[in-house]
């Protein structure tokens, strides 16, 4: 099994989402739209947990 790691050519900010799309080999947009949607709901804290994916994902290869 492949390791997660930022995406280097499907990101928008930082590449979490990106990668996390290109490793389960999901469309990138999609996981975007999920993730935006998921965010603004009160129960999932989206920014914090974007941040520490950024900080524990590894960098692009």
């Amino acid at each position: 099994m492949k390791n997660v790691h930022r995406s280097l050519n499907n990101r928008v900010f930082a590449g979490v989402i990106g990668g996390i799309a290109d490793h389960f080999d999901w469309n990138a947009n999609i996981a975007r739209l999920i993730f935006v949607l998921l965010a603004i709901t009160p129960m999932f804290p989206g920014l914090i947990a974007y941040l520490i994916l950024w900080m524990i994902m590894g960098d692009p290869e």
